[in-house]
């Protein structure tokens, strides 16, 4: 991990706020292939980490607001339990345009740190299991590795389970 107060050399909204809050965190860049779409995978392949610790950040829409989901990429993100979460009925994706947009990061590569604006966020409790888990960087082929308990306080998250078990 990076010692806390170390400049951060990503350049990304995510990695200033990370060096200004003092969060132990370690970058990891990788080369993307500009024809994959599955970005989790290739993040995974590439950094040859489990896809159990690599969390892919996603913007849904709540009818009157957006909030973000934060599930491992090798899973499938339950709407209905997102939606509780939330306290509405039901919640879809976000449109990307609208999704990059709200948050300055290109789909692909949103990170959930460091949004343009503050989002509700919850993350998958499988999270808590691992020591730390990969987040985007804020640009695809950066990925962030950061405890849980860090991720979850920058972000004022919190945990529930999201995925289909």
């Amino acid at each position: 991990m990076s010692k806390p107060g170390t400049p951060a050399t990503g350049g990304t909204p995510a990695t200033r706020l990370l060096t200004a809050s003092n969060v132990p965190f370690t970058l990891h860049r990788y080369h993307h292939d500009s024809t994959v779409t599955d970005f989790g995978a290739e993040a995974a392949r590439m950094l040859n980490v489990a896809a159990e610790r690599i969390y892919k950040t996603l913007v849904v829409d709540a009818g009157d607001r957006l909030a973000v989901a934060i599930v491992p990429v090798n899973s499938r993100m339950r709407l209905s339990a997102v939606a509780s979460c939330l306290g509405v009925k039901r919640v879809r994706l976000a449109d990307p345009a609208v999704a990059q947009r709200k948050t300055g990061y290109v789909v692909g590569g949103i990170s959930p740190l460091a949004q343009k604006s503050l989002l509700p966020t919850v993350i998958d409790d499988s999270s808590l299991e691992h020591p730390t888990v990969f987040v985007s960087g804020g640009r695809r082929g950066l990925d962030i590795e950061i405890s849980p308990a860090d991720l979850l306080a920058l972000t004022r998250g919190t945990t529930a389970p999201l995925i289909s078990r």
